[in-house]
């Protein structure tokens, strides 16, 4: 089974009934509604901006750093909401996929699309929030959207990967949340990358270039910031002048998406009988 047959117009229906479904059973019986992918995510940075920036003081020396911690809290969000739905997809599904024969790619990524909207809505904010805060439009805003692509391939390879494990092995879902947790720390989003070569001794631009190089997500937060928000922020192409090296996160998100696609694509042909 190959992912192209995702384009059929069979499967291209069915992928539109699913999101449209679940986008409106998502918050159903909730009084705000809808309003919740908005709301969750700017709790959570009215938390954040208090304690780390208002008290601890973090990226006081970056230009508009509020927005900044914005934009990297919806971006591993979005990241979060992609892997984990998907993880959870096809066991989800399980019922519809024993008795309708279709593209098993289908239930993946109508959650990944799901995610997508949530994060679009997200998204509108945190440019109205950069322009209340004085950050200028420009031309080159516009190369989030690579950035924005690069972010969801990443997240739906894993998404793959992820969705065949938890068929098998059901521990799988506090395992990823631990996981994320853990990620979540390791990704500059609440302090800046600045903080770790500026804090870490002589060794603090080696792990930060590690970081950027070795954490996609790192590398998409920090270009995102980058290219919407200051070219303050430093990125691995501003750090890394061999060209392989500052394309290696790219790579590596490919690397990871078509191994997703190929490990989904061998393991699918048991899901029916295991879930």
């Amino acid at each position: 089974m190959e992912i192209t047959e995702i384009f059929t117009k069979k499967n291209r229906l069915l992928l539109s009934a699913m999101v449209s479904t679940d986008f409106k059973l998502r918050y159903q019986q909730s009084v705000l509604g809808h309003l919740w992918s908005v709301l969750k995510p700017l709790l959570l940075f009215s938390v954040m901006y208090v304690v780390f920036i208002r008290f601890l003081r973090f990226g006081a020396d970056v230009p508009h750093f509020a927005v900044s911690l914005l934009l990297g809290t919806i971006l591993w969000n979005f990241f979060n909401e992609t892997t984990t739905g998907g993880m959870m997809s096809i066991v989800g599904h399980g019922d519809l996929l024993r008795k309708i024969h279709f593209s098993k790619y289908v239930v993946v990524v109508a959650s990944s699309m799901s995610a997508l909207i949530n994060f679009g809505f997200n998204f509108v904010v945190v440019i109205i929030f950069a322009l209340v805060n004085g950050v200028r439009p420009s031309w080159s805003n516009l190369l989030i959207i690579p950035i924005v692509i690069e972010l969801y391939i990443l997240g739906l390879g894993i998404a793959f990967f992820l969705a065949a494990i938890y068929v098998n092995l059901r521990d799988l879902n506090p395992i990823w949340e631990v996981v994320m947790q853990a990620g979540f720390y390791a990704t500059p989003i609440i302090y800046p990358i600045s903080m770790i070569s500026s804090r870490a001794g002589s060794y603090g631009p080696l792990m930060a270039k590690l970081d950027l190089m070795l954490n996609p997500m790192a590398q998409i937060i920090q270009d995102a910031r980058h290219v919407l928000i200051s070219p303050a922020n430093p990125t691995l192409w501003q750090w890394e002048s061999n060209f392989f090296l500052a394309c290696w996160p790219v790579l590596f998100t490919l690397i990871i998406f078509v191994g997703g696609i190929s490990y989904f694509t061998a393991k699918s042909q048991y899901f029916a009988e295991l879930i």
